[in-house]
Order: C-alpha cells, then sequence, then structure tokens
C-alpha cells in the first residue's frame, strides 16, 4: 500500500486526503468557507487565508484518522503550490513543508488546474471493488483532450501524459463558473451561483431567450463569457436609462433567462471541444472543475464524446469542486515519476 497525503489551499476550500495506489480515495475532508464569504458575493482573499491558518491542522488530523493512517503510512505529501490566491497558497504549502520535513516524506508540488483533470481518475474507497472491474475507468487513453471548467479557469489542454500537458486554449476575460456566479447575482439568487443557476434553470424554458455565442473566431480554441454576462445583463435590468430590475421580472421569466444562459454556455464549451477534438484527434475526452457537477453541460460532453467514438471521464460528484484528493492523486503519479520538491518550494499564484 502506498499512500499520498494531500493538502489544498489554493482558494476557499480547505482540504486534505489521503490517496491510496493512486486512485484509491481513502479520505477527503472539505471545510467550506461559504458562509464567510456569501455577504460579500465572492472569496475575501485575506479572510480566506485565516480560515485556512485556523483550520487546516484539524483538517490534516481528521483525514488521517477517518483513512486509518498514520504517519508511517504515508509515503509523500502533495500540496497544491499554483494557481491560487497567494496568501492562501502560502499556508499550504508551509504545512506541506512541515510535515515532509517532521515526517522525513517526500515532497511534491502539484498544479491545481492539472489537478482538476485527475479527478475523473479517483475511485471513492467505499466502491472501489466496483470500480477495479473497469480497467478503462481507471486509465484514460493518452493524449487526451482536457477541459477544465471552473470558478477560476476554464482551459483546454491536450494531455500528453499527466505531467505533461499542453495549453490549447482559455479565457481572455471571465472563467464559466465566475459567469454563473455572476449571472445568479444578477438574477439575486445568491453565491456561489451555479448550483443555484441551474436549479431554477430547471423549470424555465432555455428557447425563450436568445443570447449571443461568442466564439472569437472560426479557429480559436479561446473563451470569452464577459459579452454572456452583460448580455443577461441587459436582458434582465434592460438597457441604459430603463428602470427595471430582476424584481420586475416573474419567477417564469426568471427561470427562462437562467435556462438560456445555461444553454449558451453549454453550446460554446461543445463547439470549442469540438474544434480541440478535430485538430489534435484525442484517444479520451477527460472533464473537471467546479462546472463540470453541471448536469446539462455533462450531458453535451457525454453525447459529444460518444460521437467521438471515446470514453469520456468526469470526475464523481465529490470531486468535481477544489478538492485534496485530486492533489494526492496527481501527486502520487508525479512522485512515482521520480518528480520532487525541495523544502524551498514556493506558492506561485499565477502558472
Amino acid at each position: 500500500m502506498s499512500c499520498v497525503l494531500g493538502i489544498e489551499t489554493t482558494c476557499d476550500e480547505t482540504a486534505c486526503a489521503v490517496v491510496e495506489d493512486r486512485r484509491i480515495v481513502r479520505s477527503n475532508v472539505i471545510r467550506t468557507q461559504i458562509d464567510l464569504h456569501e455577504k460579500y458575493g465572492g472569496v475575501v482573499p485575506e479572510i480566506a487565508a485565516r480560515a485556512h491558518i485556523e483550520w487546516l491542522n484539524d483538517i490534516v488530523a481528521e483525514a488521517m484518522n477517518k483513512a486509518a493512517v498514520s504517519s508511517k503510512d504515508i509515503s509523500g505529501i502533495a500540496v497544491a503550490n499554483c494557481p491560487g490566491l497567494v496568501g492562501c497558497l502560502l499556508v499550504g504549502v508551509s504545512a506541506a513543508k512541515a510535515l515532509a520535513y517532521a515526517w522525513d516524506k517526500p515532497l511534491v508540488g502539484v498544479n491545481h488546474v492539472h489537478a482538476h483533470l485527475y479527478a475523473g481518475c479517483l475511485i471513492p474507497h467505499a466502491s472501489v471493488n466496483m470500480a477495479l472491474s473497469s480497467a478503462e475507468r481507471l486509465s484514460p487513453s493518452l493524449p487526451a483532450l482536457g477541459l477544465v471548467i471552473s470558478g477560476g479557469h476554464t482551459t483546454l489542454f491536450e494531455v500528453k501524459t499527466f505531467n505533461c500537458f499542453r495549453r490549447l486554449g482559455s479565457t481572455i476575460d471571465d472563467a464559466v463558473g465566475e459567469a454563473f456566479d455572476k449571472v445568479a447575482a444578477i438574477l439575486q439568487l445568491g453565491y456561489p451561483g451555479g448550483p443555484l443557476v441551474e436549479k431554477l434553470a430547471q423549470s424555465g424554458h432555455a428557447d425563450a431567450v436568445t443570447f449571443p455565442l461568442s466564439l472569437l473566431g472560426k479557429q480559436s480554441l479561446d473563451f470569452s463569457f464577459s459579452g454572456l454576462k452583460t448580455a443577461v445583463l441587459y436582458h434582465v435590468n434592460g438597457q441604459r436609462g430603463t428602470q427595471r430590475t430582476c424584481a420586475d421580472l416573474t419567477g417564469q421569466q426568471r427561470a427562462d433567462t437562467a435556462a438560456a444562459f445555461e444553454r449558451t454556455v453549454g453550446e460554446i464549451l461543445e463547439i470549442k471541444v469540438r474544434r480541440a477534438m478535430e485538430m489534435i484527434s484525442p484517444k479520451s475526452l477527460i472533464v473537471g472543475g467546479g462546472v463540470s457537477a453541471n448536469r446539462s453541460i455533462r450531458g453535451r460532453l457525454q453525447s459529444l464524446a460518444d460521437a467521438g467514438g471515446m470514453p469520456l471521464f468526469l470526475p464523481a460528484m465529490e470531486y468535481c469542486t477544489d478538492n485534496a484528493a485530486m492533489i494526492a492523486g496527481l501527486g502520487a503519479e508525479l512522485l512515482e515519476q521520480g518528480y520532487k520538491a525541495d523544502l524551498d518550494l514556493s506558492a506561485i499564484a499565477t502558472a
């Protein structure tokens, strides 16, 4: 048994996990900070970093206890050291260095965005026997096309190996998850916005409203959601000079707006993924990030993969949002390939 302990503090989730043999999640503990940031409508970096400091020791202890392991059972320490909010990253990196030194274990830094693509390979410990019967579920064929769709990132990768990622395109403004949050604010739904918009959209008619598709040229693999967000804003509040607000819309009109927005996002992602598939001819499609929990988008991507004759790797719902299991899993892969960091490992805000 080879167990790696992973630490995730890139933004507003304080998380620690233990993963066995690169895939099997022995524990995955996450303490959310939603209550701390909700009244601000978004993450406040200083508040997030302070919460990490206060909570992380307890989270690590809980993850170890749930996994039923001691320091002697841990073969390495993996930590998300990029990208993210630098103050938050420093907390996790400092803790990982301390554990690696105290336990005399190898340390490895993990790219948080790359780890989202590894999340689709993880197996909950409770279902390991069933999952192990499917070799395909364990090992996506490479090279693969990777799509990360989260609150901070919307990026397409060619995944040559899990230590070799080539970026094909990314957002030039808002990330897709950020657009969901902003549309939720426009519709006065609350925070975080993704699940709230999805829930409202279920009772809406997506064809009741038409929003523009921003595709940035016929061959572009980059994304732009700022214009879509603005289109929703004008649809809800009217053009400049009008006095309408979201409160003037009926419940059905709000639901129709959410459904049309969700459909437009799905169409944009589908078009970009199809373009990338035609460009690199991947053997698998791998998707990760918080927005990959959206059922409508999951359905579109599944249909796209089926049409291309390739398997789709999506994370289980508990591994879509930021978590430490994906950090530990990818960290185990990197350690197995000989990647190790020194105790001067840096926290890097952008990567």
